[in-house]
């Protein structure tokens, strides 16, 4: 009989974690992303009614949050560059087989990784809160490839700051400096191709290959003054150099030829069931249905009337010849509020006073001014026209006289028959280029 003893084999040893995986899962890097995500969450919740539920306006505020993001990923690039020295261990660094760029690359994207994580995951959400509300358009994401590479170019270029200033304070001071100099870029014209927080142009959005020009400008930059201070080869901080004036070069010639208008702006979507037609801009073609409704008190009490304008159209520009302006519904939150009109009583009294009015008149007579005021008031009376009234009332002489005259004409205006009236307003609208009384039919 043989007898076997089992020998105990090694244990097979575990690899060890990779320096970007144990850097990024612990310790500041994700309290960096945290802190962008609410630099740029706190400014979109603050102005959420100014963009909830509309496409373009919900990417721009996002694009606009840079000037908050930028300086925080900034300072955090720089704090975190720092540790090192905070931690008294930059001599036992100098003797580690890793080279510098590695340790520096190992330590820094991570924190770059996790700004942009942040900065993503709120363009996600406020992409969410608005899709529900979208009444027209489309999302718009061309800006987001630049917008990330930039805040990932600040961590870069923070952290190197981080790494030569030897001061607790370099962090915050880099950021108070980095909003400071970004606030002070906006408005420049001559820096602002270059400016990766210069806010978002309205009804226009950057040609295809901006977002590649401004990611070699930005991460370009952050890259070559890492690698010339921490490369062996300084070197090779010429390619990426290139690459950056390149990308500046771009920008700076291309000029307004970056932009280019935002089609939407330039369609008008109409209900021809009415007279005249309701056009709203594309963009809020969803809210076609809720203007129809609010106008139709107006367009009831026009049924029948000849001479009238063609459309009320929403242009930025102003109308066309055979067109009547209607009120504006950009910029969100005025007007509409998460895709519904928050006043259709004071909406039907801008489009009907806009239909109605002689705004290319300097001066009109006292029987055009009259004749005004009682067709608003028959079409659709302001919300406050009995304060307007009452402070009338109240006032001199003249006043009172006025406001005697402008009541007798409402209410005759208002007494005729429908066939009268009728003839009546066709004539009015007629006549709706006079200032004076000639063409004007009299009350």
């Amino acid at each position: 009989m043989t007898t076997t003893t089992d020998t105990p084999t090694a244990a097979t040893p575990k690899a060890a974690p990779h320096p970007l995986r144990a850097e990024a899962v612990r310790g500041f890097p994700p309290l960096a992303g945290l802190a962008v995500m609410a630099a740029t969450g706190v400014l979109m919740i603050a102005t959420a009614r100014e963009w909830q539920g509309d496409w373009a306006e919900t990417a721009g505020q996002v694009h606009d949050g840079l000037l908050m993001a930028l300086p925080v990923a900034a300072a955090a690039g720089c704090w975190h560059g720092g540790r090192e020295r905070r931690r008294r261990t930059e001599e036992l660094w100098g003797t580690a087989v890793r080279p510098p760029l590695t340790r520096l690359l190992a330590s820094a994207v991570p924190v770059a990784l996790w700004t942009a994580v942040g900065y993503l995951l709120v363009l996600a959400s406020v992409n969410v809160a608005t899709w529900p509300y979208s009444r027209g358009d489309h999302p718009h994401l061309i800006l987001v490839p630049g917008d990330t590479a930039a805040l990932m170019a600040a961590v870069l270029l923070g952290h190197v700051v981080g790494r030569i200033v030897p001061s607790l304070l370099a962090a915050p001071l880099l950021g108070v400096a980095g909003f400071a100099g970004l606030a002070a870029a906006v408005p420049e014209a001559d820096v602002q191709p270059l400016d990766p927080a210069s806010f978002a142009v309205h009804g226009s959005w950057p040609v295809w290959w901006q977002p590649l020009a401004m990611t070699a400008w930005t991460l370009g930059l952050a890259l070559a003054l890492t690698l010339a201070h921490a490369a062996r080869r300084r070197e090779t901080a010429l390619l990426p150099l290139a690459a950056a004036l390149t990308g500046a070069a771009l920008l700076v010639q291309g000029g307004d030829a970056t932009w280019q208008p935002d089609p939407f702006l330039r369609r008008q979507v109409c209900d021809t069931s009415t007279t005249p037609a309701i056009c709203v801009n594309a963009r809020y073609g969803g809210v076609l249905p809720q203007v129809t409704t609010a106008l139709s008190g107006v367009t009831g009490r026009l049924r029948g009337v000849t001479g009238l304008p063609v459309r009320w159209a929403d242009r930025e520009h102003g109308p066309r010849a055979d067109e009547a302006q209607l009120p504006i519904l950009a910029p969100v939150g005025w007007y509409l509020v998460r895709g519904r009109l928050v006043d259709p009583h004071q909406y039907a009294y801008e489009a009907a006073a806009m239909l109605s009015d002689r705004g290319q008149c300097e001066r009109t007579s006292e029987r055009v001014t009259y004749a005004v005021d009682a067709v608003q008031s028959y079409l659709a009376p302001s919300p406050g026209r009995n304060e307007f009234d009452a402070i009338e009332a109240k006032g001199d002489a003249a006043a009172r006289a006025h406001l005697r005259a402008s009541l007798a004409a409402r209410a005759k205006l208002a007494g005729m028959d429908e066939e009268r009236r009728r003839v009546w307003l066709s004539a009015y609208f007629t006549a709706r280029a006079a200032c004076d009384d000639e063409g004007v039919p009299s009350l």
